[in-house]
């Protein structure tokens, strides 16, 4: 078994089809295989990302487990040799969605860097600014800005520009104040602590745009194996929001949408939005003569991510060509399957790992793994072979925990 990418998806993924028998290869395109848990929850998650770091770390070890780093499948080893090259016999996508849907505004991508942000960078950079070789995109964060979204990304996007806009005021009195500490505590507890209130720091805040209801924000998971309340659901959605609201005191603009720009210059200095409504069929629907501008000195766009394209497999508009969502089975190959975020979309890490468990489990069963021998199939030698060959070019010597603690940047958590 191939599967490309190490993180939460992949990782389950080779803990269940090595239990049940097979040898997989995991092909990991970073250092790391932590995925979205290392780039994509800010640092604040610290508890979280430990748990999953330690949850990875585990699953990649087991016996039956080859890790192959700094390999990306379409750039370092082509996807059609991976398929027929290598010999491998199933290959599973778990490489998640690392590029930003793009914002639907007609030549908004041409102010990227220049007014325009996408969550995917931003988060990386907030992570990643603190390590003494960090060499990547930089970030001045303005007062008021603008987050086009409405998912718990959105949320944690939100939350590191209010946190950072109110760390520079409170250093500008004189104060340093840990980032960490005050998101843990919260704005209002954290200036209260200094005598000071929201309304002393002179600060416009964020406001998240969010294109449905409140109640419609996909802030929680729908239960396994039973009907979601909607009522119940709508009342949790807005019992998080309200919580969150209340501890970084951002601004909610609900049923609103872009649908145009606002440039000066060289620059986007804002958005032009619409009201929306959601109609009989349940979209939101733009309200005819509802339209209005809103002025911003920074837009960031976190409307969802999708899988990077790998040459070899079809597309179907953004997302990958899909025979049967349920089971991962990609379309046009009989022994391609996908799970985790390439499929579902999704950066919950719970939704990943329970759809790769379900993925792998359709796998193993189909395939018989148990009682069809795998383990003594004739190739495995020659392709363990190509493997350590390419672990070597990469400079891995095969000691998972050796290879971890040596590519751990100075504070990682």
């Amino acid at each position: 078994m191939a599967i490309i990418g190490g993180a939460t998806a992949g990782a389950e993924a080779a803990d269940k089809l090595a239990a049940a028998g097979a040898l997989c290869v995991v092909f990991e395109q970073n250092d790391r295989p932590y995925g979205k848990v290392e780039d994509g929850l800010p640092i604040w998650h610290s508890a979280l990302r430990r748990k999953e770091y330690d949850l990875i770390d585990s699953k990649l070890q087991r016996d039956g487990v080859h890790f192959v780093p700094r390999t990306a499948i379409g750039r370092d080893v082509g996807f059609s040799d991976l398929l027929r090259g290598w010999e491998f016999d199933l290959i599973v996508l778990a490489h998640g969605a690392w590029r930003d849907r793009a914002l639907p505004v007609d030549g908004a991508d041409a102010y990227v860097g220049r007014g325009l942000v996408y969550q995917n960078p931003l988060i990386y950079w907030f992570n990643h600014q603190h390590e003494p070789d960090y060499a990547g995109q930089r970030y001045d964060i303005p007062d008021g800005a603008v987050v086009v979204g409405g998912g718990l990304a959105s949320i944690d996007v939100v939350k590191v520009l209010q946190l950072i806009k109110t760390r520079d005021a409170l250093a500008a009195r004189g104060i340093q104040q840990d980032l960490l500490e005050m998101e843990t505590k919260g704005i209002p507890e954290t200036l209260a602590g200094h005598g000071l209130t929201w309304d002393d720091l002179g600060l416009r805040g964020c406001t998240l745009l969010y294109r449905r209801r409140i109640e419609d924000m996909p802030l929680t998971e729908p239960p396994v194996g039973r009907p979601e309340n909607p009522e119940k659901a709508a009342q949790v959605r807005r019992k998080i929001l309200d919580k969150a609201q209340s501890k970084f005191l951002f601004r909610v603009e609900a049923l609103a949408t872009p649908i145009g720009l606002i440039v000066e210059g060289e620059r986007l200095v804002g958005l032009r939005c619409a009201r929306t409504r959601i109609d009989d069929s349940g979209r939101a629907a733009i309200v005819p003569g509802e339209e209005y501008d809103v002025r911003t000195p920074l837009v960031v766009s976190s409307i969802g991510s999708i899988p990077e394209p790998i040459e070899g497999l079809a597309m179907h508009g953004e997302l990958l060509r899909i025979e049967d969502h349920e089971r991962g089975k990609i379309a046009d190959f009989e022994h391609v399957f996908g799970c985790g975020n390439v499929i579902t979309g999704k950066g919950n890490l719970v939704a990943s790992r329970r759809h790769s468990g379900q993925v792998v489990t359709h796998i193993a069963q189909r395939l018989d793994l148990q009682n069809s021998g795998w383990k003594q199939s004739e190739s495995s030698a020659a392709l363990l072979d190509r493997v350590r060959e390419r672990q070597r070019t990469v400079g891995f010597d095969g000691d998972y925990r050796a290879w971890i603690e040596r590519v751990r940047p100075e504070g990682f958590a």
